[in-house]
């Protein structure tokens, strides 16, 4: 999971920072930092992310799974036919 696919899941999903914090029982810091790329994460702490993510209705689509080529994400279907493309991400969601 990159840190953009995990900002366009949140906008799908309408979710803040501190959502996905509590949701992924991590730190807000962690979130932060993850999403501007200012660290990596442990194997768990991204698990633990995705998971959460996941749970709320996420699809991640790896690099390849998209017409672009690179990686993605969507709602499980059913949930919604609302699409976010990476280009089009901002910090409009963002703490």
């Amino acid at each position: 999971m990159t840190p953009s696919q995990c900002r366009a899941a949140r906008a799908l999903l309408d979710m803040t920072q501190p959502e996905l914090a509590e949701a992924a029982q991590l730190g807000l810091s962690t979130i932060v930092d993850f999403e501007k790329s200012r660290r990596e994460l442990s194997p768990d702490a991204t698990e633990k992310i995705r998971a959460a993510l996941e749970s709320a209705g996420i699809v991640l689509l790896d690099a390849g799974a998209n017409r672009d080529g690179g990686p993605g994400v969507r709602l499980r279907d059913g949930l919604s036919s609302e699409t976010i493309s990476l280009a089009d991400l901002n910090a409009s969601n963002d703490d």
